[in-house]
């Protein structure tokens, strides 16, 4: 198998050079990691290098990149606080909602790339959709202010 992967692998690196990449091929394992949150599935992907360092990524409900990690510990730590805030969220009544906006901003995120990868978008639609963008990220925000914080063991990344 290994001698089949190896030689796959090098199909693939003279394909992406000759397209004009550079190309470095790492050796190393990926982990598939699945929890059962009263029957939500929560699971992550991550990769060990041979430097020992980690990328993860969450990949249900909804996919995120959870980042790149030097330790083992905080990688076992950021996949344990998310499952505890995954545990708390699911005690919502609107959860499956939660679940389903992240799904669609994941969805909307893929159509717009291939908006502008594959059609010459008026400036006009740009502006529209950035108009749309602020409403959404301001909601968020006033939601935040207005809301009850129930999660203290860590801060928000992004808030």
């Amino acid at each position: 198998m290994r001698k089949y992967m190896t030689a796959e692998v090098n199909k693939h690196e003279t394909v992406f050079t000759q397209m004009g990449a550079r190309v470095h091929v790492m050796n190393s394992i990926l982990c598939y990691v699945s929890f059962d949150i009263e029957g939500t599935e929560v699971s992550y992907v991550y990769n060990v290098n041979k430097k020992n360092k980690y990328f993860l990524e969450r990949i249900e409900p909804y996919p995120e990149p959870a980042g790149t990690f030097k330790s083992v510990e905080d990688l076992i730590e950021t996949i344990k606080i998310d499952i505890e805030q995954f545990k708390n969220a699911k005690k919502s009544n609107v959860f499956p909602k939660f679940v389903e906006i992240n799904k669609r901003l994941n969805n909307t995120i893929r159509q717009f790339e291939d908006l502008y990868l594959y059609y010459n978008v008026p400036r006009e639609s740009i502006e529209k959709i950035r108009k749309n963008l602020d409403e959404i990220e301001n909601t968020i925000k006033t939601t935040k202010e207005n809301g009850q914080r129930l999660y203290f063991k860590k801060d928000p990344d992004t808030l």
